[in-house]
């Protein structure tokens, strides 16, 4: 049986949920970012135990079609952003088609509908979120960090980033204090 789980974006979190499964009892198959695969089934008292338990984690089950169609769209895309540096082999729209199953226009349409952004605005958010994190770590030249999250130019990535940030890679660096947003916040 498989079971969706809301704002689960990294291998900490799959790690925390398939402990959390194992302490409650159930067996994880395969546990993927948002999904988890359950030998057996779970009845409607093993959803409701399942989901207080992850609620204590910042986690929640996903019941209905829509909710599940936009916290896949937002896994895929922190996955592309943070797990693979924005490195897409196919366009956004084409990868989200095939791994969804739906045209483009109606997960567009419905993603816009409840999230009040678009995808590439999502997108391009946490692309920027990526960037901070690159630029904090100080390990990479600012064209490094534009060649790794595949922006054509650092000229395209500074004007992106005071986009979305109102600062320019170089006042973000200057800055003290908290400067990141989590993840599924953004």
């Amino acid at each position: 049986m498989k079971i969706y789980i809301r704002n689960m974006v990294c291998a900490r979190c799959k790690m925390v949920v398939s402990g959390v499964l194992t302490e409650l009892g159930y067996k994880p198959v395969v546990v993927e970012l948002g999904e988890v695969e359950i030998s057996g089934d779970v009845d409607s008292e093993g959803k409701d135990k399942i989901n207080n338990r992850l609620k204590q984690f910042g986690f929640e089950l996903i019941d209905d079609k829509r909710s599940k169609i936009i916290d896949r769209v937002k896994t895929l895309v922190v996955d592309i952003v943070h797990n693979k540096d924005g490195d897409l082999t196919t366009n956004l729209s084409d990868l989200l088609s095939n791994e969804l199953h739906h045209e483009y226009n109606y997960i567009s349409n419905l993603f816009s509908s409840v999230e009040g952004t678009t995808i590439e605005k999502y997108f391009i958010a946490q692309k920027i979120e990526r960037v901070k994190e690159l630029i904090i770590y100080d390990e990479l030249s600012l064209s490094e960090i534009s060649f790794r999250m595949h922006y054509s130019s650092v000229a395209h990535l500074s004007s992106q980033f005071k986009k979305v940030t109102g600062l320019t890679p170089s006042e973000f660096k200057a800055i003290n204090g908290p400067r990141r947003t989590n993840i599924d916040e953004v």
